[in-house]
Protein backbone atom coordinates (compact mmCIF):
# COMPACT_ATOMS: atom_id res chain seq x y z
CA UNK A 1 0.00 0.00 0.00
CA UNK A 2 2.90 2.40 1.23
CA UNK A 3 4.36 2.02 -2.49
CA UNK A 4 1.18 2.81 -4.23
CA UNK A 5 0.94 6.25 -2.13
CA UNK A 6 4.99 7.03 -3.45
CA UNK A 7 4.56 6.17 -6.84
CA UNK A 8 1.53 8.13 -6.83
CA UNK A 9 3.41 10.96 -4.87
CA UNK A 10 6.37 11.21 -7.23
CA UNK A 11 3.94 11.21 -10.21
CA UNK A 12 2.09 13.97 -9.03
CA UNK A 13 5.75 16.01 -8.29
CA UNK A 14 6.46 15.33 -11.76
CA UNK A 15 3.28 16.62 -13.14
CA UNK A 16 3.61 20.04 -11.25
CA UNK A 17 6.87 20.33 -11.52
CA UNK A 18 6.64 20.50 -15.51
CA UNK A 19 3.08 22.04 -14.90
CA UNK A 20 4.85 24.99 -12.99
CA UNK A 21 7.78 25.49 -16.01
CA UNK A 22 4.87 25.77 -18.35
CA UNK A 23 3.48 28.61 -16.87
CA UNK A 24 6.62 30.02 -15.18
CA UNK A 25 7.75 30.20 -19.46
CA UNK A 26 4.13 32.05 -20.16
CA UNK A 27 4.39 34.41 -17.44
CA UNK A 28 8.00 35.45 -18.52
CA UNK A 29 6.65 36.22 -22.36
CA UNK A 30 3.76 37.99 -20.70
CA UNK A 31 6.36 40.47 -18.71
CA UNK A 32 8.56 40.88 -21.69
CA UNK A 33 5.31 42.17 -23.75
CA UNK A 34 4.25 44.23 -20.83
CA UNK A 35 7.32 46.22 -21.96
CA UNK A 36 5.31 48.18 -24.23
CA UNK A 37 1.83 48.02 -22.22
CA UNK A 38 -0.09 50.65 -21.87
CA UNK A 39 -0.20 50.06 -17.92
CA UNK A 40 3.12 52.35 -16.08
CA UNK A 41 2.66 49.55 -13.48
CA UNK A 42 3.16 46.35 -16.46
CA UNK A 43 6.41 48.20 -18.15
CA UNK A 44 7.83 48.93 -14.41
CA UNK A 45 7.61 45.26 -13.74
CA UNK A 46 8.44 44.19 -17.32
CA UNK A 47 11.85 46.58 -16.68
CA UNK A 48 12.52 44.51 -13.56
CA UNK A 49 12.29 41.27 -15.61
CA UNK A 50 14.01 42.24 -18.95
CA UNK A 51 17.07 43.65 -16.41
CA UNK A 52 17.62 40.59 -14.92
CA UNK A 53 18.15 38.74 -18.15
CA UNK A 54 21.29 40.28 -19.71
CA UNK A 55 21.81 39.89 -23.83
CA UNK A 56 22.18 41.49 -26.71
CA UNK A 57 18.41 41.46 -27.76
CA UNK A 58 17.38 42.44 -24.53
CA UNK A 59 20.14 45.39 -24.73
CA UNK A 60 18.46 46.47 -28.47
CA UNK A 61 14.63 46.22 -26.81
CA UNK A 62 16.05 48.59 -23.67
CA UNK A 63 17.56 51.06 -26.26
CA UNK A 64 14.20 50.81 -28.13
CA UNK A 65 12.36 51.25 -25.19
CA UNK A 66 14.19 54.38 -24.09
CA UNK A 67 13.05 55.86 -26.80
CA UNK A 68 9.69 55.11 -26.99
CA UNK A 69 9.02 55.74 -22.71
CA UNK A 70 7.40 59.41 -22.12
CA UNK A 71 7.58 59.18 -18.60
CA UNK A 72 10.82 60.57 -17.16
CA UNK A 73 11.06 58.03 -14.51
CA UNK A 74 10.98 54.96 -16.01
CA UNK A 75 13.06 55.94 -18.86
CA UNK A 76 15.69 56.90 -16.48
CA UNK A 77 15.21 53.38 -15.03
CA UNK A 78 15.66 52.33 -18.16
CA UNK A 79 18.59 53.58 -18.99
CA UNK A 80 20.27 52.60 -15.48
CA UNK A 81 19.51 48.98 -16.55
CA UNK A 82 20.58 49.41 -19.80
CA UNK A 83 23.85 50.87 -18.97
CA UNK A 84 24.50 48.35 -16.21
CA UNK A 85 23.26 45.89 -19.46
CA UNK A 86 26.00 46.94 -21.64
CA UNK A 87 28.90 47.01 -18.68
CA UNK A 88 28.06 42.99 -18.20
CA UNK A 89 27.78 42.17 -21.74
CA UNK A 90 31.37 43.80 -22.40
Amino acid sequence: MRREYLGWGIFGAAVGTVAGMLLWSQQMRDARRALFSRSPVKRLAALGYVGGQPSVENARLLRDYCAWEVRPALRRRAGVLLRRMETILG
